[in-house]
Parts: structure tokens; sequence; C-alpha cells
């Protein structure tokens, strides 16, 4: 039996794709798979029907779909592969697509997908001034005034891709995981690593959030999201709400200003 309040919102990052299901504004479920640009149409409607099988949901029971993407090759087979699990075309963030938000940087255009999704489910959930920060393969702030503008905002190197990259160059450096030191100050290499991976980027945030709001004037409710703001914003000295949903939010609230409930 269809059900025409489900819509299956996914998010094509450069590390993760992100997969969720929401119910008349609720996401019932979020779960992330590798975004791997080898992989054809019918191995990520493999994938996905399977997430869904996972959640006791059947591919034919969705009114629609809507993709955000900052992955342009990945972007056309994950769109086939959700065409191929439902018979429908998916709704694509992009240029002609309505979002509601008022872009103020040099190039609307050229904002970034998943940002735009990020800040509509900010706006739409939260009061302004705003920073928003997303934390994934790079680590973003943006900026909303208290008017609801978009006015720009912060490109960071992704903790764990410092991290990776910090191992892979420095030969005595070893692989480790991403996770909190017993304190600041180590007292051997990996804990030293780790101290600064968690605490020099919750450190990092902390010091960026108090240049921001100096330059929006007042202080901003600030909000976290992406895979890796669970493990650096408890060690953050700012108030920030950690809203692992929100992107999923964004992308429903986009899919009804462009697809009214039938």
């Amino acid at each position: 039996m269809k059900n025409h309040n489900l819509v299956l919102a996914v998010d094509i990052g450069n590390t993760n794709i992100v997969v969720g299901v929401i119910r008349d504004d609720v996401p019932l479920f979020v779960e992330r798979i590798s975004t791997d640009p080898a992989k054809t149409d019918l191995e990520y409607a493999v994938t996905l029907k399977t997430i869904l099988e996972i959640h006791s949901l059947s591919q034919t029971c969705f009114e629609g779909s809507i993709i955000s993407s900052v992955v342009p090759p990945v972007t056309g087979t994950v769109k086939s592969a959700l065409e191929k699990l439902s018979g429908k075309t998916p709704l694509v963030v992009g240029p002609g697509v309505k979002t509601g938000l008022n872009i103020r940087i040099e190039n609307p255009a050229g904002l970034g997908s998943d940002l735009v999704v990020d800040a509509v489910a900010g706006l739409a959930e939260y009061p302004t001034p705003l920073l928003i920060i997303d934390m994934g393969t790079a680590t973003t702030i943006s900026a909303i005034d208290k008017n609801g503008a978009y006015l720009g905002g912060v490109i960071i190197p992704g903790a764990k891709v410092a991290l990776d990259s910090l191992s892979a160059k420095a030969s005595q450096l070893p692989n480790i995981s991403f996770e909190a030191p017993k304190k600041a100050i180590g007292t051997n290499t990996v804990e030293c690593m780790k101290s600064g991976a968690v605490l020099g980027n919750a450190s990092l945030l902390d010091g960026m959030i108090d240049r921001m709001e100096e330059e929006l004037g007042e202080p901003a409710t600030v909000v976290a999201t992406g895979g890796l703001a669970q493990f650096v914003v408890p060690h953050c000295r700012r108030k920030i709400i950690v809203d692992d949903l929100l992107l999923l939010k964004g992308l429903y609230i986009i899919y009804r200003k462009n697809t009214p409930p039938a």
C-alpha cells in the first residue's frame, strides 16, 4: 500500500551518502553508505533497496524522492538508481528548484547544495542569527543574519581528512582512530595526535564562532551536523546544538516547496 506521506531523501557527499526517509516532517531513520563513483546505478539501487528492507519499507511506498549532491559524477547515477527503484524521477536540488533562501554571497548559484539544504532547515527550526556547522569531508560554517539572509561562511579542511593526511605525509605518525584523548597534553604520539584532532578542532570551532559573532554584531544560535560533529562538539566550550537530522529536514522542506502534497 502506498504512503503518500513518505519521502526518500538522499544527500551525496564526497565521503558518504546520507539516506533517510521522512514522514510528515519527521525523519524515520538516517543511514550512511560510502560514496563510490565506480558504482553503477543498479549497484546503488540494490544498496538503497536493502536499506529500505532493513527498515521494513518497500521501494514502491514513496510519494517521491529528493537528492542533494556535491559530487556531480555520482548525481546522475543515484538519480537513475532511484528511478529504477521507484519508477519516479527524483527532485534534484539545484538551479530552478525553489528553496526560499535569500542568498547574499557573490555567486549565489555557486553555493553548495548541502549548505543550501542545511540553511533551509536551520531557518525553519532555530532562531536567527544562526551559525551552521557541517562536519564532513570538509568542515563548513554558514552564517545567517537576524533577517534570515545567507551571508557566507567558512570552509576548513575536514577533521578526519586532516588527520589522515598527517599520517600519510609524516612517516613516523601512525594511522589512528578519530577519538577523544585522555587529556589535552598527550604523553605519547597517539594521544598527542588525538588531542590535536579532537580538541584542536573543538578549539577551532570555538574561535571561529567568536570571530563570526563579532562580524554579525550579536550572539548567534549555533547548530552542528555531519558525521564528525558528535565527536568534536562535546569538547567545545561554546554552546552548540547537535542536530544529526538537519540535512534530511531541509531536504523534506525543499521537496514540499516544489511538490505540494497529492
